[in-house]
Formats: C-alpha cells, structure tokens, sequence
C-alpha cells in the first residue's frame, strides 16, 4: 500500500472518521497484517479496553431435515435420509434440561427448513424450553427460518415475531446471512431469503426491541469486494435501528469427511480453499475498521481454532463467544482440531494467555462477571498489543 494512502487511512481512523467502501478494499489489498491488526486493535480498544466477552452457552438443533441444499451446508439432510432427525418436543427440552449445570446463561436454536413441521412446533418449543429453563436467554432462529415461518403459518413475519417473543424469544441468531451480493449468493445458497427479506427481518426484531447478531461467511468463492459490500450493507441498516450487538465473521469450512455416511456435501469445496489463519486476522481487522457503529466483534472459536481465535482479539476481536460444548452445523463438516468443548475455565484461561481481562456476559451483553486478567507484574505474562 502507498505510504501516503496509509497515513490518510491511519488519520481517518483515528479521527473517528468513518471509512468508505474503497477504503475498505484498499484495506484488504493491504500486505501488512501487522498494521492492519494494530489500526483495529485501536478501534477495538477505543471501545471496549482491555476486555474480553464470552458467555456460557450450548447449541440445540431440534432438526436437521431442510428443504435447502445451499452450497456450502454439510449439516442439512432430506427427509428420510440416514442420519435425518427430527426432536420431539420434550425430547429438546430433556436435553436442554441436561445441559442446564455450569450456569447457563444462553440457549442458542438453529433448525433446517422442515418441511413438514407445523409452524405450532416452534413457539410451543420455546414456550417449553422456557419454562423448563426460565434463567436461559432463548436466542433462537435465524432470519431465513423466520421467513420459511411465514410461507408454512401464513403469517406475517411481525405476527410471527410477537408470538416467539410472547413465547420466551430474546434473540434471533445472525445466520442465513452468508454473503448478500448476488453475484457470489446465487451460487451458494439454495433458499429465497436474500438481503432483502433478511434486512427487513431484523429490522422488525429491532423494532420490537430485539438485539440481535449480524454474521457474514467468508473464505468461499467471494472476493474482497464482496466482503466490504456486505459491511456496509449491515453498518447502513445499524445506522438505521441500531439493533446489532455484534458482527461475526465465520469461517467457511471444508466437508473434510462425513465420518456417518461417507457423503460430501459441499458442493464448493472442489473449487475452493478455506481462508488461511492470515487471511482470517485479516478479515476481523477490516471488519472492525468499517464497521464504526457496532459495538462488538465476535471470533467464534469453534469455526478458526483457538489459537487464531486468541489472535483476533489483537486484531479487532472482543468477544470468544461461549462454552458451546456441540456445534453440529460445524463440527458435521469439519475435521481439523477445533474442540467440541470449551468450558468456562477453558475460556478464562485462553483469554487470560492472549493478554486480556475476561468479562463473563449475557445474550444482552449485560455483565454477569467480571474476572481478573494477567498478571502484569509477571514478566513472561502476556500483555495486549500496546496502541
């Protein structure tokens, strides 16, 4: 990058000044990582000091069967096929009853799109999950189900948001975002909620006073450009209900093995690489310089492992996500370390080795717990990047 391009970026930056989509992909043309985790490790300690979130969380999904076969999905599976599930009721709530110990703080529900389910399935789920689990925030459902909602209830999506919410909802979840520009969307997802639906979506959430998640798949077949362009889309609809709590870069993974049934699901991976640890850093750097108007940025250990998931915290990173101890949509395309498990200890000392004060939160970024971070008078004890 031009030395003088850089000094201008680096003044904007620091003046609060907020960047422009060709500051974006000059951002991303960028070589020098070490600048670019150094500018976000400002933005980000500007924000949120020396601390770390994380929450203790698990993931349920009550079914796998979808109508949707998006390109890049090894979780999916068509009814009838071996492996396909679908949880009754109370067999959801005992499980999520038998994850309840250790302080649970946040029930995280993604389903595919059944196509057979009644639309009743699902308040009545979160109403029993609920009075199972009445100190467990329900963060529940993705925009692209609520919208699959409306086509088999007849609903609107406010009706249907109204009851979920009357039902225990406190959260949508960020996914079925992927990447909204069409040019790269039509070949990777297989379902019509595409920006439009998904931004009016959670627009409404906003409206009725859901905070919820923003997400974005990255280290596919979109280019930079692609990736800037879906920031910007989010940080204009923050602008406007300023209902995002936080940004989440996902990592696209590989169908490496289905150890189940020997399928190979992803249809993408022939013609793609995951993005490199570098290429990750990169991409929370760049986020969290864009997008001025969001609170947090979360490195979701699960999907980059957990020594880059420490890295990002110097490269823009505040959150670690939770304990999540399963990640099925995931962990049934994956096979490359990452851990099924991270507990709450687990957590506190990763957060503690990358150099940073770990807060315990909620679904609200409400703090639960406040710990103690390294010790600075230790001389091998790690500090953040000093800005």
């Amino acid at each position: 990058m031009d030395v003088g391009l850089k000094r201008e970026l680096e003044e904007k930056v620091r003046a609060g000044e907020r960047l422009t989509r060709e500051d974006g992909i000059a951002l991303y043309e960028s070589d020098d990582l070490a600048w670019l985790g150094g500018l976000a490790h400002e933005v980000r300690t500007r924000k949120n000091g020396d601390v770390v979130h994380f929450n203790v969380n698990r993931h349920l999904n009550m079914t796998n069967v979808c109508t949707a076969s998006c390109a890049y999905c090894s979780f999916q599976r068509k009814p009838g096929e071996k492996d396909a599930y679908t949880m009754r009721i109370e067999e959801a709530v005992k499980l999520a009853k038998a994850m309840e110990s250790d302080n649970l703080t946040e029930l995280h529900i993604v389903n595919g799109l059944h196509p057979n389910l009644p639309w009743r399935y699902y308040p009545r789920s979160l109403r029993e999950l609920k009075a199972a689990l009445p100190n467990v925030s329900l963060k529940a459902f993705t925009a692209t189900e609520i919208h699959h909602f409306e086509t088999i209830s007849g609903l609107s999506a406010s009706e249907i948001l109204d009851e979920l919410i009357d039902a225990g909802l406190e959260s949508l979840t960020g996914g079925g975002a992927e990447i909204f520009d069409w040019e790269v969307r039509q070949h990777i997802v297989d379902h019509r909620t595409h920006w439009e639906d998904w931004s009016r979506i959670h627009r409404l959430a906003h409206e009725k006073g859901l905070k919820t998640p923003c997400t974005m798949l990255y280290g596919h077949i979109e280019e930079p450009r692609h990736r800037v362009d879906h920031v910007l889309r989010l940080r204009e609809l923050q602008d406007e209900t300023n209902g995002f709590q936080v940004f989440i870069p996902l990592r696209y993974q590989h169908d490496f093995v289905d150890m189940k049934d020997g399928k190979i699901r992803n249809r993408l991976q022939a013609r793609t690489q995951m993005a490199t640890g570098a290429e990750a850093l990169k991409t929370f750097a760049v986020s969290r310089l864009l997008f001025d108007n969001v609170p947090h940025v979360k490195v979701f250990w699960v999907m980059h492992g957990v020594q880059t998931a420490q890295l990002a915290l110097q490269h823009g990173a505040d959150d670690m996500d939770g304990s999540v101890v399963e990640y099925k949509i995931t962990h049934d395309a994956d096979n490359y370390g990452t851990p099924n498990k991270l507990t709450r200890e687990d957590l506190l000392d990763l957060i503690r080795d990358a150099g940073f004060r770990p807060v315990e939160r909620n679904t609200r970024y409400e703090i639960i717990r406040e710990y103690e971070g390294s010790d600075p008078a230790r001389r091998d004890s790690p500090q953040p990047m000093r800005v």
